[in-house]
């Protein structure tokens, strides 16, 4: 008899710390998913904070900033604006004198990796005349029309637009991006590799898991309206 209730206590033992290790388990998971979504929230926080970054600069320099190159120690490539070294690059965090860099100059998303770093592209339009001094002043408003676009997906886009693809713009002059938690593993997929080419399209949508038609993505991206920029810059002085 004695042997028998060992026996059960043995097992009621062993059932609890199944039920336990499930619990935590659940618990861990459960906690990982709120730092993600923390992390997120705070990566869209630094991506509205950064897009006022670069308004202030237009408004202080008459343009917007080049994207950095990855050896430029966060500095816009090339110094002082015009033709840009390339389309879709690293933000040059150094050159807006915004904090919390890392030891080369550039500002990762809230994951904080190297290859967290926020990116950044701007309108090549008018030749680049977003990103030369007073550019946009010589052009014209009425002639200057950026052309980055936002699509809402990569299935359907062309060389020339979004295609079937859904645009959520057409006519952004600078896309500000993060490529989310899956960094350093990410880009595999049509809709976050898009991203990541140095071509004037972009795609923005909700997270999607690995088993969805263009893979898992999970980038976050904003971008600069054009009337929001004339805007400030005409408060500025630096537009007519």
């Amino acid at each position: 008899m004695q042997r028998h209730q060992r026996a059960f206590s043995l097992l009621e033992m062993a059932i609890v710390l199944l039920i336990l290790a499930l619990l935590l388990g659940s618990s861990l998971r459960l906690l990982e998913v709120q730092f993600d979504l923390q992390r997120t929230r705070e990566t869209q926080k630094m991506l509205e904070e950064i897009r006022e970054s670069l308004i202030g600069f237009a408004m202080a320099n008459g343009r917007l900033p080049c994207p950095a190159s990855p050896a430029s120690q966060g500095i816009e490539s090339p110094v002082g604006g015009g033709v840009c070294t390339q389309i879709n690059g690293l933000l040059p965090a150094a050159s807006l004198g915004l904090p919390n860099v890392d030891n080369q100059g550039f500002l990762p998303d809230a994951w904080g990796l190297p290859s967290n770093r926020i990116r950044y592209a701007v309108s090549t339009a008018y030749t680049y005349s977003a990103t030369t001094p007073d550019g946009i002043r010589a052009t014209g408003m009425t002639n200057f029309v950026p052309n980055l676009s936002v699509c809402a997906s990569a299935s359907g886009i062309t060389s020339t637009s979004c295609g079937s693809a859904s645009a959520l713009t057409n006519t952004a002059v600078a896309v500000i991006y993060s490529l989310g938690k899956n960094a350093a593993s990410g880009g595999s997929g049509l809709d976050e590799s898009t991203n990541l080419a140095n071509t004037r399209f972009f795609v923005s949508h909700p997270p999607t898991a690995s088993s969805a038609p263009n893979d898992e993505f999970d980038d976050l991206v904003t971008w600069l309206s054009i009337n929001v920029l004339y805007s400030r810059m005409v408060q500025a002085g630096r537009l007519p």
